[in-house]
């Protein structure tokens, strides 16, 4: 829907164009992701996975083997994926996909945050960069949930990203154990339950023991 028409301008062009971003946000719930839901009844969309992967940013903390300033892990988990309004959802396992990935989402995060007044879509931008650089704690944290959530609905939902992947083939063990590396060393504790859980899912066939 074309929101402009409905939009109703306050007289100020700051508010307004803090209020045409919020509009455009609202997108996120239209891109949907590969991983489905626990219940099974669809795949979840790119709002979704944003608010449960910063709600768990809440819970987890404690196993983070360094000092996480919460705040700013948060402020990251909820915006990292808003490029992908106009770039869209890159499956992980989506080797052609990912090569163009990065310009495309590069393109997506001009277009959005141009919206905004300029030092707010500054602060997002950085935000969405740290994200992906993962070179901080904080990145390091929010990079971690952000793969462990996915990996917690396919365990839940009898692997069914892992068994309907790309074109046919199938997630292999060793791919999903590359993915989940960073845990390793910077949730250990969460980790050892990944890999009790990939145990089960080669034990069950959801992942292919490769």
């Amino acid at each position: 829907m074309d929101f402009d028409k409905f939009f109703i301008p306050s007289g100020n062009s700051r508010l307004d164009a803090q209020l045409r971003f919020t509009a455009e946000i609202d997108k996120m719930t239209a891109v949907y992701r590969k991983t489905l839901l626990i219940d099974r009844s669809r795949a979840e969309n790119d709002a979704e996975h944003s608010w449960h992967i910063a709600v768990m940013a809440l819970l987890f903390e404690e196993y983070a083997v360094e000092k996480v300033d919460l705040r700013h892990a948060i402020e990251m988990l909820i915006v990292h994926d808003l490029i992908e309004i106009y770039a869209g959802d890159t499956f992980a396992y989506d080797t052609e996909g990912n090569k163009t990935k990065a310009a495309r989402e590069e393109a997506a995060a001009e277009k959005l945050f141009s919206i905004l007044p300029e030092e707010q879509g500054e602060k997002i931008r950085e935000l969405w960069k740290e994200f992906d650089k993962r070179a901080t704690a904080d990145a390091r944290y929010a990079d971690c949930l952000d793969k462990l959530q996915p990996f917690f609905h396919n365990i839940l939902t009898e692997g069914f990203t892992w068994r309907h992947a790309i074109a046919g083939k199938r997630t292999t063990r060793n791919q999903v154990e590359q993915r989940m590396l960073p845990l390793k060393d910077f949730m250990p504790e969460v980790y050892k339950w990944v890999q009790k859980s990939m145990n089960i899912a080669v034990e069950q066939k959801w992942l292919l023991d490769q």
